[in-house]
């Protein structure tokens, strides 16, 4: 007979920044962004990790040298880290959206989205809400440059182009483009 074991259910906090536990986030490459989240929501967590007490007591067995040379290599990823997301930052807002009208026979359109991948905005979801919305198909395909973009049948560019531009609004990305553009077949020479 199986007997029920008094266990208490453990409660582990992950960073609000790079989703570590808060232990780990020095690994993240975001300690000071980590930091200011961890002392405004766990400001108990904050103290135990971060005082200068819990600094000297993890660093006591390390030899004056190697303290330093810690400590640089940690400036130097800090450093490392504030320039990759600072060019992240730079490339998102030189990037833009494009919403493609495709004439695909006679009266028949298709609205192809892309460029949404480095917003980081997934596209399966955004094709099922694009297809929920506007009553219409929608799926990802891959486009010739090899990046995902949603197709939507029907000719919904105007409103597509509203709500993708909604959508970057509310990330805080005023400032990218959503460009409308036309895809008309070449008429074939009979």
């Amino acid at each position: 007979m199986a007997e029920e074991v008094g266990a208490k259910a453990l409660s582990v906090v992950y960073c609000g920044v790079c989703t570590f536990p808060p232990e780990y986030c020095e690994f993240g490459g975001t300690l000071p962004r980590c930091k200011e989240w961890l002392a405004d929501e766990y400001p108990d967590m904050f103290q135990k990790l971060y005082s200068e007490d819990a600094i000297s007591k993890a660093t006591e067995g390390l030899s004056l040298e190697k303290q330093e040379k810690v400590e640089r290599e940690i400036q130097k990823l800090q450093v490392k880290e504030a320039n990759r997301a600072e060019k992240e930052l730079k490339q998102k807002l030189a990037s833009k959206v494009i919403v493609k009208r495709v004439e695909r026979s006679k009266r028949k359109h298709v609205i192809a989205v892309s460029g949404l991948e480095v917003f980081g905005i997934d596209s399966k979801k955004l094709a099922k809400t694009f297809a929920s919305k506007f009553a219409t198909g929608a799926s990802v395909t891959k486009n010739i440059e090899g990046k995902d973009e949603i197709v939507i049948q029907g000719d919904v560019g105007d409103e597509v182009k509203d709500y993708v531009t909604s959508l970057l609004e509310e990330k805080g990305l005023d400032s990218v483009k959503v460009e409308r553009t036309e895809d008309k077949p070449k008429k074939k020479n009979t």
